[in-house]
């Protein structure tokens, strides 16, 4: 495939359902627009949900790092560009550039992909001719070095949430994006009003079910803050995050 079209342009306007109470693009639905673009592109290369589908996969997200330049705020035209980047053995990696109207890059980030099997929940590697379109583009790069696995968090503040109608997606669990709301949620309002995210890492390492309870660990922190969540259910480890101010 040529390498022009393994890359797309998604372009979105910021809605006021984006942004928080000061007109920024709340962090959780700056990934929801990465996320979307991933979608797109996957549907554009034929790795989409129907035809994942075809083979009882579905994509769920592993790792994401995303480093924000500068807020985007409401009502601003953004481009998300979204290209499929590298396979490691069944990780998926993709990244992302995200650009203003006039084409400042705003925020970047780099991600990996499990493709799981519907039934087993487990990791599979997808039929067909995916590591030539996984393997063109191996030298772009939004951000050359990958998340890596973050470190346990062995005591701070404890804040619970319970997996209600409102958090779960089509894959019939928590979605992605609500780790990160949960996460800032944690804050106060007087927090947010002076401070904006920097930097976003997340590994999601077990799914939440719908009304299970994940318990909220977030260390004593100031610019860094290292979060983990565990399944009160089951005592699994979540995911586990880190949030730069």
């Amino acid at each position: 495939m040529p390498q022009n079209k393994l890359t797309l342009l998604s372009p979105f306007k910021i809605t006021t359902a984006d942004t928080d109470m000061h007109h920024r693009l709340r962090i959780g639905s700056l990934v929801n627009l990465l996320l979307q673009s991933a979608i797109n592109s996957a549907d554009n290369l034929g790795l989409g949900f129907e035809n994942l589908n075809k083979q009882n996969l579905a994509w769920v997200l592993s790792r994401i790092n995303v480093e924000i330049y500068k807020p985007i705020k409401w009502s601003e035209q953004i481009v998300v560009e979204t290209w499929p980047k590298d396979l490691d053995k069944i990780l998926y990696i993709r990244d992302f550039v995200v650009r203003n109207a006039s084409g400042k890059i705003m925020a970047k980030a780099t991600s990996g992909w499990l493709a799981i099997d519907i039934e087993r929940r487990r990791p599979k590697v997808i039929e067909g001719s995916t590591s030539e379109i996984f393997s063109q583009l191996k030298e772009k790069h939004a951000i050359a070095q990958f998340p890596g696995k973050l470190m346990p968090v062995k005591q701070g503040d404890i804040f619970k949430n319970k997996a209600r109608y409102s958090d779960i997606d089509l894959n019939q669990h928590v979605t992605a994006t609500r780790y990160i709301d949960w996460m800032m949620d944690t804050f106060d309002i007087d927090f947010h009003k002076n401070n904006y995210p920097k930097k976003l890492v997340i590994n999601y390492l077990k799914e939440t079910l719908p009304t299970e309870i994940l318990k909220l660990t977030r260390s004593n922190c100031e610019n860094v803050c290292s979060f983990e969540g565990e399944n009160g259910t089951s005592s699994t480890k979540a995911f586990r995050g880190l949030i730069e101010f």
